[in-house]
């Protein structure tokens, strides 16, 4: 399976379309007029004030602000959270090397293959469910990343390819997070901003989540009916178990024991806030647990184990500057000025339009927003105390509203390059960003679809 290395063509395309979209970013902040709205606290949260708008004077950012964001960006509000996920990208490659050169996840991947072999299909139907309904009813997405590579080893094991491996986790997991149900992180906290009872309305979205979910499997399973029988073969680029036969029994066990720990821990963070605000360094210690106790338990030394990490580590590094680049461009538009701008138009054009416009005008608000700012959460806090009372004005309930924050928010999560995790999991793929993106595009246009669809089928039903 893949060593979790971020290969040269993928590392430069992805730098590549990053230093374009800082360049764009910054001239958006040249022609946009600054602006901003006043915040107040709430639950610790910085939440938008509606009717407190004002444009102001702000010096244009200058050029050579661009060029630093990536760097400046670090002494932000959102500088530890990159800080988490760079450390927790170098611990995933070092403990994933280490996984691999003991042999665990072949070991794994092969008895699974054994057992599922004439079910194949059966097997991709259970990955792809699992890993979407972690993202709609406990709104997991960045935590899924260590399994990315496991899933892309098994798709290329049962004669599929990389993209089915990110089909059936990445892909799943963030049209999960879309067609939430129960999600927390956006579902949940969109509701208690705009007044509607938590989880409320979920016979629509449950419905939601089933359509989604067959639309995902019939392109999932018409890709790899077209494969060709030359692209199924097992890419001679993954690394084979090479060298002295290793014993790894104890070490697979221990492996197991501490994934289903974890995962046990991840269903657990939606309602013990104290797992839920140190999600990534649990996750990144039990993967190192995992990793040093797998390896060492399969026969490796100490001295070994510590090379193969640091060496796992190493090959994640280009992933640092993806990172900081794709969080260069937000930071750009926030410190630009004209993020609450680009609020107070949309929110005007809203309010003028017709009920199906100001629908679709918040999906499309969002589905641009969620460009520059991953959280959900953190959009929800923005977008929804200017959204619901606009709703109000025009006749469209606040959970018409939220479904359109909740389409914009999600599915685009897996498009879009300055999202992290998209990043992180085409390095491990060594897939280029360019190759994803025409893959991923048309069932991006059927969800776009779909998405406009199921919002004039609620307004229609008066959802």
């Amino acid at each position: 399976m893949n060593e979790g290395n971020i290969s040269k063509k993928t590392f430069a395309s992805a730098i590549l379309i990053l230093a374009v979209l800082i360049l764009l970013s910054g001239f958006l902040t040249w022609i946009i007029p600054t602006g901003s709205y006043e915040r107040a606290i709430v639950d610790g949260e910085q939440v938008i004030v509606p009717s407190s708008f004002k444009f102001t004077d702000q010096e244009r950012l200058p050029i050579y602000k661009w060029a630093a964001a990536p760097v400046s960006v670090l002494w932000t509000s959102d500088g530890v959270l990159i800080i988490a996920i760079i450390i927790f990208l170098l611990v995933i490659g070092g403990a994933i090397h280490v996984l691999n050169e003991a042999h665990i996840l072949s070991t794994i991947i092969t008895n699974v293959v054994k057992r599922f072999k004439d079910k194949k299909y059966v097997l991709m139907g259970l990955i792809v469910f699992i890993f979407m309904c972690l993202g709609a009813f406990i709104g997991i997405f960045e935590e899924i990343v260590p399994l990315v590579p496991l899933m892309i080893a098994l798709a290329i094991e049962l004669k599929w390819d990389v993209f089915t491996g990110l089909g059936m986790s990445l892909v799943a997991c963030g049209f999960g997070f879309s067609a939430a149900v129960t999600n927390p992180f956006t579902i949940g906290i969109a509701q208690e901003i705009s007044g509607v009872p938590m989880f409320s309305g979920a016979g629509y979205r449950l419905l939601i989540f089933f359509i989604t979910y067959i639309v995902l499997m019939a392109f999932l399973i018409l890709y790899t009916k077209r494969l060709k029988p030359a692209a199924q073969d097992i890419d001679a680029s993954q690394p084979k178990a090479e060298g002295a036969f290793i014993d790894n029994k104890k070490g697979v066990t221990w492996f197991v024991a501490v994934t289903c720990f974890m995962v046990c821990l991840v269903l657990l963070s939606p309602v013990v806030p104290a797992i839920s605000a140190y999600n990534l360094p649990i996750i990144a210690l039990l993967f190192i647990i995992s990793g040093v106790g797998g390896g060492l338990l399969s026969g490796l030394s100490p001295k070994e184990v510590g090379q193969k990490f640091f060496k796992g580590a190493l090959f994640m590094s280009p992933g640092i500057v993806l990172i900081l680049l794709a969080s260069g461009v937000k930071h750009i538009i926030a410190t630009g000025g004209i993020m609450d701008s680009i609020l107070y138009y949309a929110s005007g054009w809203i309010a003028s339009s017709t009920r199906i416009k100001a629908v679709l005008g918040i999906y499309f608000l969002v589905l641009v927003l969620n460009f520059f700012i991953g959280s959900g959460s953190a959009k929800a806090f923005i977008v929804m105390p200017i959204i619901a009372p606009l709703l109000d004005m025009i006749d469209i309930s606040r959970q018409m509203g939220i479904l359109a924050f909740q389409f914009g928010d999600g599915f685009s999560n897996i498009m879009y390059p300055t999202n992290a995790v998209l990043l992180i999991s085409l390095g491990l793929a060594s897939v280029s960003y360019p190759k994803w993106f025409k893959w991923i595009f048309k069932i991006q246009l059927v969800m776009v679809i779909l998405s406009i669809g199921l919002l004039w089928l609620g307004l229609k039903l008066n959802y």
